[in-house]
């Protein structure tokens, strides 16, 4: 059942690029998601050993949350849609400004024209809307924003998913900067009580988003941030730090190489989270948490009560 504890051999992976941009993954035992249309000389080979370690050839999703050339690449998803012909895409909800973003959307429509069996989502406010709402404590994934367009910033248009459909849930915040939007957050129980591993907004930025409320509030148990070697935008920034240090919520940046998390038999509660060294196997620190929903769904008696009585008006994906 969807609302009880699961056996789920889970993965996600932070892939280091060798520059500016994001590329990660997540796989639940059956279903592996490409989050962002970024592929280079560096994370290339990492990627195919990924799917490899899942034992998969194709994707099933491929997951883009803005159309900044850091995310979406148009040489890169190219290659992404020729070599993994992915089941899925779900691309942003806004109009491209940029070239880059411009040429990255008429390769995903051209897609949608050759390949009419697979499901290419453009993942705006009115798509959010028809999507039924969500429960809390499960195993479905919650696509939560854009709620609305934003003209002025065109970050705050980046697409907000909560990957739960794995023993331990992701919280992927795109380039986010809006307090605003970051408030909304603040109170969904669904994040709040269940975000285990959080990919910290515009890789770490000091914007406004991520504040001490908004990180108490969540209260993830890993933040993660996609930096390159160099780290030209020295990413995340020191007050960011500063707040994860003082609130004792590790930090894992791809600056030091890719971030392995994985469950950890028998896949139902504890994950390992392991950074790699660059370029290498070796891996430099490794700690094992607890997934936040491991302990409510375990009582399946406590988890059908609570779903009973409660339901929470979030978005869910299908």
């Amino acid at each position: 059942m969807e609302n009880l504890l699961q056996k789920k051999i889970t993965r996600f992976r932070a892939y280091q690029l060798g520059s500016a941009g994001s590329s990660f993954s997540y796989y639940d035992g059956s279903h592996f998601t490409l989050i962002e249309a970024r592929l280079t000389d560096v994370n290339r080979p990492r990627v195919k050993e990924e799917m490899k370690a899942c034992g998969i050839t194709t994707i099933s999703c491929l997951h883009i949350t803005s159309w900044d050339s850091d995310h979406c690449a148009q040489a890169d998803i190219e290659e992404i849609l020729k070599t993994w012909t992915p089941a899925k895409i779900e691309y942003p909800g806004y109009e491209p400004h940029s070239d880059t973003g411009k040429g990255c959307l008429k390769i995903i429509q051209a897609y949608k024209t050759r390949q009419q069996q697979k499901k290419v989502i453009k993942v705006d406010p009115p798509y959010i809307d028809s999507l039924d709402k969500s429960t809390s404590w499960g195993y479905k994934n919650i696509l939560y924003w854009p709620k609305k367009i934003d003209n002025k910033c065109l970050n705050n248009n980046s697409t907000v998913k909560f990957f739960r459909t794995g023993s331990f849930n992701v919280l992927s915040l795109g380039d986010l900067e809006s307090a605003e939007i970051a408030s909304y957050f603040k109170i969904r129980k669904t994040l709040n009580n269940e975000t285990d591993i959080m990919i910290l907004a515009h890789h770490g930025a000091n914007n406004g988003f991520t504040t001490k409320n908004l990180l108490k509030r969540i209260n993830p148990r890993v933040t993660l941030c996609s930096s390159s070697f160099d780290n030209n935008f020295e990413h995340p920034k020191e007050e960011i730090r500063n707040l994860l240090y003082e609130l004792q919520i590790p930090v894992f940046t791809t600056k030091t190489g890719d971030i392995i998390i994985e469950s950890v038999e028998p896949h139902t509660k504890k994950y390992s989270v392991c950074n790699l060294i660059s370029n290498s196997t070796k891996v430099s620190i490794k700690k094992e948490f607890v997934s936040r929903k491991s302990h409510f769904l375990e009582n399946s008696d406590r988890a059908s009560a609570h779903y009973d009585k409660e339901t929470n008006p979030f978005k869910r994906f299908h």
